[in-house]
């Protein structure tokens, strides 16, 4: 698909996204296995307010609780119409883990962040370390707490892998991720 296609087609980026950087570098192990079995849920949202996508997001958690794992464990929310910012996006984040709890849902499943300027707290904007949570568009990833606490039991050394993840992209720098997604 051409970087053309890529732009006007979001699942499609998030996808080569997903199957290059995170599950080709192994920044998330337990990535592969939820693609393979075809139980990752893509949602292209048309949102174009906060709110809006606040309700859509309500949606979404709803039906992952009501949707068995083996047909859905998680779902990836990509919203690239709302909270372009970074900034407007983290503050967001608060309203979303309020929605869970809302939802009566906290403990059930939680509500992960990735965004194409992802910044963690006190570190550069141009770090090559935030590249672990940038994706091609906002995005928001719905993740089953019993699921993810399956794969963190079921991986050796559950802490080494923000380190390792690190490591990864210090080694491959801000022009292989790049290289990494064309």
């Amino acid at each position: 698909m051409t970087e053309a296609a890529l732009v006007q087609d979001p699942v499609a980026a998030t996808r080569l996204w997903l199957e290059r950087a995170v599950i080709g570098l192994n920044l998330c192990p337990f990535a592969k296995a939820v693609l393979a079995k075809q139980q990752l849920r893509f949602v292209l949202s048309d949102a174009s307010t906060p709110d809006a996508l606040l309700s859509q997001l309500g949606e979404e958690l709803l039906l992952l609780r009501d949707t068995p794992a083996d047909q859905v464990d998680t779902t990836l929310l990509i919203h690239p119409h709302v909270l372009a910012d970074f900034l407007d996006y983290n503050d967001f984040l608060d309203k979303a883990d309020a929605l869970v709890d809302a939802l009566g849902l906290d403990g059930v499943l939680q509500v992960a962040s990735f965004h194409p300027d992802y910044q963690f707290a006190d570190s550069a904007a141009d770090a090559v370390e935030n590249f672990t949570n940038r994706a091609p568009f906002p995005t928001l990833h719905l993740l089953r707490e019993d699921s993810v606490s399956r794969a963190v039991d079921a991986f050796p050394d559950p802490d080494a892998i923000v380190e390792r993840n690190i490591e990864t992209l210090r080694a491959l720098g801000v022009d292989g991720w790049r290289s990494l997604l064309e």
